[in-house]
């Protein structure tokens, strides 16, 4: 009899039925591949905030950040709190002594100042008699032939161009004995003439507009030349001298002189302001300008303090401490440094002062 060998073959069939394992491991295959893409995607979105330094790798989330911040540990009670006070600033003293013209060209000034333990050189730019230590550009110094010698500006640069050199440039602005003979219209008059002060020098209206901008100009060429300072002299009306004598009138109005000299410093302060804003700007003072509610028949008064950088006055005495309380109210921004005294020999190291003979 013939053996069916399909029946015979029925213990190796490749059916074996379902497995209990299949479907748990397919649910961690998913599971598995989930977990990846979200850890690709957060390595993504967190690598912005992963910080490197020589401890190894760290992250930093924002709202980590701002917790930690947040939650900063205050200071211990027991350690005292230091607080540090920023160093004041040095006042800017000022030892000047008045130098010859000579000096400006022949290589004697630090040796002078040394002697005389003086830090800065006083130069006499614009004499009494109206000649100028320099060539101006002014119409009207040209015209009354007051200008130096040609030259003498570019010996005056090369001066002023040395490092640690401080330089102070003197204008006798209105007391001027040469302009008046060329220009009578522009001068103090009297009823002889010009008028003549008590050492028979001539003198221009500080009146005038054209004299307050020849001034000026002359300022402006001076910081143009490398001064650090310009000190302006008799930069006000006469004070020595037949006052009486005087005309009245559009050269020399009494009622009207401290608004006249006030708004001379103002054009003179704007105008080196806006050219030359690291030059300061010096007046030289009546002392009776200088007390409280003061009237000067100069056309000064406390209130130049707010136009001017420093202010400079012969013989300063005990009368010092109360300018200085007064300019200081009135806007001298430190009059201890800025209050100068002028006087035939030094004064005291941590004041301001000015050799002048």
């Amino acid at each position: 009899m013939r053996r069916n060998r399909s029946y015979g073959r029925g213990c190796y069939s490749s059916y074996r039925g379902r497995s209990a394992l299949s479907t748990p491991l397919k649910v961690i295959a998913i599971l598995l591949a989930v977990v990846l893409v979200l850890s690709v995607a957060a390595l993504f979105f967190l690598e912005p905030y992963w910080v490197y330094s020589a401890d190894g790798g760290r992250l930093l989330l924002p709202w980590v950040q701002e917790n930690e911040e947040d939650s900063a540990p205050l200071p211990s009670v027991s350690q005292p709190l230091v607080v540090l006070t920023p160093e004041p600033k040095p006042e800017e003293l000022l030892h000047a002594l008045l130098l010859p013209q000579s000096a400006l060209t022949d290589g004697s000034v630090q040796t002078q100042l040394e002697q005389s333990n003086a830090t800065a050189a006083l130069f006499d730019m614009k004499a009494d008699d109206g000649t100028l230590a320099f060539v101006s550009a002014s119409p009207l110094a040209i015209s009354a032939g007051v200008n130096a010698a040609a030259g003498t500006n570019e010996a005056i640069a090369t001066l002023n161009a040395q490092e640690d050199l401080y330089t102070v440039a003197r204008l006798s602005c209105f007391r001027d004995n040469t302009m008046p003979r060329y220009r009578n219209d522009l001068a103090l008059r009297s009823s002889g003439g010009n008028w003549l002060d008590s050492d028979g020098i001539r003198w221009l209206s500080p009146a005038y507009q054209e004299n307050q901008q020849y001034i000026t100009d002359l300022c402006l060429e001076l910081a143009g030349l490398g001064f650090d300072e310009i000190l302006l002299d008799y930069a006000a009306f006469p004070l020595a001298g037949n006052l009486n004598g005087i005309r009245t009138g559009a050269a020399y109005e009494p009622d009207t002189l401290a608004q006249t000299i006030q708004a001379f410093y103002t054009q003179v302060a704007a105008a080196l302001e806006a050219a030359y804003p690291q030059v300061r700007l010096s007046v030289v003072a009546d002392p009776a300008a200088l007390t409280a509610g003061g009237a000067s028949q100069s056309g000064q008064a406390l209130t130049m303090a707010s136009a001017v950088d420093r202010v400079w006055v012969w013989g300063l005495g005990e009368d010092r401490d109360a300018c200085e309380e007064l300019l200081g109210q009135a806007g001298l921004e430190a009059p201890k440094s800025d209050l100068v005294s002028i006087a035939a020999q030094a004064g005291p190291e941590d004041r301001s002062w000015a050799l002048w003979t």
